[in-house]
């Protein structure tokens, strides 16, 4: 019986210069952050993002040029106060942002969808998901971002005013309580505007049509509001102003501090709600933040598939 002869091993090239390098892969073995450290640098980028630290020149021109917008009043009726030694403020802090709240608006209408429609137009969201963060996270953080900077917008010129009236020497006891007042305000206007805002841009990827849609929510309403009030006030239908005053985003901000806060009302008539009236502008404008938030939750677990 013949035997199986071994394979004749393969020819090797004369020049063959095959060779395995090790490159010096290996894996990490460094701590791992997890999802609050995921969830605290999307809430730092987001909301350096809102003034445009971090980007382009160009996307910090209107961020800046709004916030200069917000705190130049404040600036010159501190300088008023001061040069005419005056014994009061000529605007409640209360009032600062009721007045101002054009500018608000706009700024929540350039910086919303900043914060949302690229991650959308890029389809960005699942590469977020792929790592150790959640729905809840991302929401959460783009909520807490653009509500923070939506503060700081709304408060430094109260700050400004508070610190202008306290080197004017008006009264430290009634200064501070206006200014604790206002901050609760803004506080409150932070939260509703940045997560209407937010809803509105989460629904289409293209940052116009976002800007226009915010402006649309939080200017046209006050406008319609506003126009009703009016209309009632002169047909004799006072009882019906404060509620019509429940469907638009800044005048529930007014009602709430008019009722509340001992602000000066912007009603037509200045009567503001009466305290029952003040407690369903208080459970409208919580619930309008907490539907916000629901609405942003559910968008994203589709948008995360």
């Amino acid at each position: 019986m013949a035997t199986e002869q071994p394979l004749p091993a393969p020819a090797t090239m004369p020049g063959d210069q095959t060779r395995i390098h090790n490159i010096g892969y290996r894996s990490y073995d460094g701590p791992r952050l997890g999802r609050a450290y995921a969830r605290r640098s999307l809430y730092s980028q987001s909301l350096r993002g809102a003034y445009g630290l971090g980007r382009s020149a160009k996307s910090k021109v209107l961020p800046m040029l709004l916030f200069v917008v917000m705190c130049l009043p404040a600036g010159i009726m501190v300088a008023v106060a001061v040069a005419t030694k005056a014994n009061d403020l000529p605007l409640d802090y209360t009032r600062y942002a009721i007045v101002l709240q054009a500018v608000i608006s706009l700024y929540v209408a350039s910086q919303a969808p900043q914060s949302v429609s690229r991650d959308l137009r890029f389809k960005t969201v699942p590469l977020y998901f792929s790592r150790p963060i959640e729905t809840a996270d991302y929401v959460r953080a783009k909520y807490a971002a653009l509500a923070s900077a939506l503060f700081v917008l709304t408060a430094a010129p109260l700050l400004v005013l508070y610190v202008g009236a306290l080197l004017a020497k008006l009264d430290f006891a009634d200064q501070t309580k206006g200014f604790g007042q206002g901050l609760v305000s803004v506080a409150l206007l932070s939260l509703l505007f940045a997560g209407l805002g937010l809803v509105v841009a989460s629904v289409t990827p293209r940052r116009g049509f976002g800007i226009a849609a915010v402006i649309a929510v939080l200017t046209i309403t006050y406008g319609a509001v506003s126009t009703l009030q009016a209309i009632a006030d002169v047909q004799g239908s006072t009882s019906a102003v404060p509620w019509i005053g429940l469907f638009s985003p800044i005048t529930l901000i007014d009602g709430v501090q008019s009722a509340f806060l001992g602000a000066t009302s912007s009603f037509p008539g200045g009567t503001g709600p009466s305290t029952a009236e003040g407690a369903f502008y208080v459970l409208v404008t919580l619930g309008l933040i907490a539907g916000a938030y629901g609405l942003l939750m559910r968008r994203y677990k589709k948008v995360g598939l």
